[in-house]
């Protein structure tokens, strides 16, 4: 029997995958719980429509994390922090400051997809991080810290 996920299903596939199981457990489990449909000719043409259109969007997500890539690569970001006496910073600067200051230049990254190339960052000076803005894209973007 040949069913189209729904959703991932551990050991057997992944959503919008065609797979062939027994017939009882598609009936019984996979199709009551709605992790599947039938496969059947009109299911089929639905899937290849619908896939048709995600990498039509996929391609133009993509297409727009390009840009900004690009956006990002040419400009440096100046993060400012406060500064002791001896030149040393309170605290460090991390991944969310780095968000914040891309969200106010306009592009909205998760900290989450920012990775600083040192953990830390404690004193002044120019350092990188790689920023993940989709799958296939990753961009090092440029940025100082300076005294506030």
């Amino acid at each position: 029997m040949d069913i189209i996920l729904k959703q991932d299903v551990d050991n057997l596939g992944y959503a919008d995958e065609v797979v062939k199981v027994r017939p009882g457990y598609g009936r019984n489990y996979l199709i009551p719980r709605g992790l599947a449909i039938m496969a059947s000719v009109e299911n089929r043409k639905i899937l290849a429509e619908t896939m048709k259109q995600r990498a039509h969007k996929a391609q133009k997500i993509r297409g727009d994390a390009e840009a900004v890539a690009k956006q990002l690569e040419a400009m440096t970001l100046k993060i400012g922090a406060k500064v002791g006496e001896s030149g040393k910073i309170y605290g460090s600067v991390n991944a969310l400051q780095l968000a914040d200051v891309l969200a106010k230049h306009g592009v909205n990254v998760d900290r989450k997809k920012i990775h600083l190339d040192s953990e830390h960052i404690k004193a002044l000076g120019t350092y990188t991080a790689m920023v993940n803005l989709h799958k296939d894209v990753k961009v090092k973007v440029t940025f100082e810290v300076i005294a506030e």
